[in-house]
């Protein structure tokens, strides 16, 4: 049970990993701050904010927005560190609100990685302060709690800060200002206000699945998939279906459909659950399903609400599939045992008494499984009505390439929640498939199998043709990749030694889009290789020496996607041991790979490359059921997003990425 927290108050922390979820009427500066016993803060590498928003145990968002999640591992912190302190201030770049008395009162809400929340608090009784100590998370006596704050100071983030003991407080605030004015230049603007009739939605966020499969089962099992502190967004696995909340039919605010000046009054201590959503949708007739409507999930965005309604499909579809197949082998098993009782009876073998006993099972078994068919294609029916509404409405993140949302693309400001990698079917369900969701950023690589697979359908697909179709999906992953990032936010290496993946590689090298030209040979191999892994090593020291500002002058702070073709052709030991490496330590800081390889051509290094092979999420280029739930042990048939024959979407959406950073790196 959520514990509503008042100013002063206290509640113990039951968990290490956690998530501080603020939400503001307008956008503010989220700043995480690390404090000894007295609260005081050491320097300003003790300083998580949109400037430097990664630091060990610790993760905040890159600019103002009226919705923040700073992400917090305690098992993380050092023994120095007693307080982790949510600070709260008003943009003073941008012409907004001066005073959080002007604006709706902020609420603070402590959640769990599966969205449960530990404690909330609704910072009231606000006028002239421009900064605030939200709450804070302390140490005592070896055990963690979190205390209502609420805190505030009229002079801003410098007063704040220099009242924290922090010695650099005022360039330390001004370094802040100067990161906020340059997302603020980069974000689009707000549109105009909108009537509403009701008090915007502070629910948080239900779990959710996402099936990212490593091996035999999708990542993203039962338990909470944990934050990656070099950037991943927290999120879990959900264990029920999904639940209503602010729905609607696309809009991203609920408010935006109804008339009425908004109100943003406080309307009294309460719990963190929003009012009944208006219906959306025709409500059912007696005996009949309720009208589907798209994101009609929990979450804090429509783009939230539609990836938990998603995997809520996920989750109904293989339970309903698991029931069906229990009650399948239930009828089976129940038809074995009357014909081993009828067979064990003698005076059943003479006559026609055995040949009626058989009958009889049979016509049993037969009724039972048509009682499970009739349940699963109800339920199928339900989720087919639900997918057609859902589907249309997916951001490009989300959407197969052929959707219309690709016509309407425009390179994001923000980074999504999650991309889509393909779609999941069961046998007993052909009807519907189910987005396969990635969470961003990646947490893991990827793994193009291009060795020789049974396809699901029984055709077979010959060892070149395989190559080739495993090339065109690596760069169809990755043109989705660098077209929902930001500008200038991620950028694409390709190690191609002998050359042989060129046409494959024609979407990305003909918009320019690459970092530089695809490396071939070994010295290609050995340059490109050599690059990432110092990247590496640096971002690893500057962040384990508490001082991730002392990187070089100019070096990229964006995400790096290496493609690696015909692997192990062009690399020696070195080379896979360095591959090895970026594998492992890569991710963590922001370096990906991407390998398009078939296992079988790097078997001379015998187990050696296993744990690299482990630590990748293999993907195919032809549907194959090699994907597993640890749930109720489905096999899913994985199919890869493919671009539509002769469509020239990727091309489109790849010079636009290409015209963004050109603009960007001005």
């Amino acid at each position: 049970m959520t514990a509503e927290l008042v100013r002063g108050q206290n509640h113990p922390l039951s968990q290490s990993r956690l998530e501080i979820r603020i939400s503001a009427g307008t956008p503010v500066v989220a700043v995480a701050a690390l404090g000894d016993e007295n609260g005081r803060i050491h320097g300003v590498e003790w300083v998580a904010h949109p400037g430097a928003p990664t630091q060990p145990g610790l993760e905040v968002s890159r600019q103002a927005a009226a919705d923040h999640r700073l992400a917090v591992d305690l098992d993380a912190m050092t023994d120095a560190v007693h307080r982790v302190s949510a600070l709260l201030a008003l943009p003073t770049p941008g012409g907004g609100p001066v005073r959080f008395g002007a604006v709706a009162a902020p609420f603070v809400a402590v959640t769990g990685l599966d969205g449960s929340e530990i404690a909330s608090y609704t910072i009231t009784g606000l006028e002239a302060e421009s900064a605030v100590v939200a709450l804070e998370l302390y140490r005592r006596q070896g055990a963690w709690k979190v205390r209502a704050v609420g805190q505030g100071y009229a002079g801003g983030l410098a007063d704040l800060l220099t009242d924290q003991g922090l010695p650099e407080a005022v360039q330390l605030a001004g370094t802040i200002n100067e990161a906020v004015a340059r997302g603020l230049a980069r974000s689009v603007q707000a549109p105009p206000p909108r009537p509403a009739d009701g008090d915007r939605s502070r629910q948080p966020a239900a779990p959710a699945v996402g099936p990212d499969q490593g091996g035999t089962a999708p990542q993203g099992a039962p338990g909470p998939v944990p934050p990656s502190y070099g950037g991943q967004p927290a999120g879990g696995p959900g264990q029920t279906g999904p639940q209503p909340s602010y729905g609607g039919t696309g809009a991203a605010d609920p408010s935006a459909t109804t008339g009425g000046p908004i109100d943003y009054s406080h309307p009294g201590r309460r719990n963190s659950a929003p009012p009944p959503p208006p219906p959306t949708a025709p409500p059912a007739q007696p005996g009949q399903p309720a009208q589907p409507v798209a994101g009609d999930a929990t979450g804090w965005s429509m783009e939230e609400r539609l990836y938990n309604q998603v995997w809520g499909m996920f989750e109904d579809l293989a339970r309903t599939t698991a029931a069906y197949r229990s009650a399948v082998d239930f009828a089976e098993s129940r038809m074995d045992k009357e014909l081993e009782q009828a067979l064990s009876d003698p005076r059943s073998r003479i006559g026609g008494q055995g040949d009626a006993a058989r009958e009889a099972a049979r016509a049993r078994h037969a009724h039972l499984v048509d009682q499970a068919r009739e349940v699963l294609d109800r339920d199928l029916a339900q989720l087919v009505a639900e997918a057609d509404v859902v589907e249309p409405a997916l951001p490009p993140a989300f959407a197969r390439w052929d959707s219309p949302a690709w016509h309407a693309y425009r390179v994001p400001m923000e980074i999504p929640m999650a991309l889509r990698l393909g779609d999941l079917r069961l046998p007993e369900a052909d009807r519907i498939s189910i987005p396969m969701l990635l969470r961003l950023p990646l947490e893991r690589g990827l793994w193009i199998d291009s060795g020789r697979a049974d396809s699901v359908d029984g055709s077979f697909t010959d060892s070149h043709d395989m190559r080739r179709l495993a090339m065109e999906t690596a760069v169809a992953h990755a043109a989705r990749l660098l077209a929902v990032y930001p500008a200038g936010e991620f950028t694409v290496h390709v190690i191609d030694p002998a050359g042989s993946g060129a046409q494959p590689l024609a979407p990305l090298t003909r918009t320019g889009v690459l970092a530089a030209p695809p490396a071939q040979g070994a010295a290609g191999v050995t340059e490109v290789l050599g690059r990432l892994t110092q990247r590496v090593d640096l971002v690893q020291m500057a962040l384990r020496g508490g001082a991730p500002d002392a990187l070089p002058p100019g070096f990229d702070t964006s995400q790096q996607l290496l493609i690696v073709n015909d692997f192990p052709h062009g690399f020696d030991d070195r080379a896979v041991n360095q591959l090895r490496y970026l594998a492992d330590e890569g991710p963590s800081v922001g370096v990906h790979l991407m390998m398009v390889a078939d296992r079988e051509e790097s078997a001379g290094y015998g187990p050696l490359l296993d744990p690299l092979w482990r630590s990748l999420l293999r993907l195919t280029p032809v549907p194959d059921d090699h994907l597993a739930d640890p749930w109720v042990g489905h096999a899913w048939t994985y199919e890869p997003p493919l671009v539509p024959p002769g469509s020239q979407v990727l091309h489109q959406v790849l010079t636009q990425v290409a015209a963004a950073r050109r603009s960007w790196d001005r």
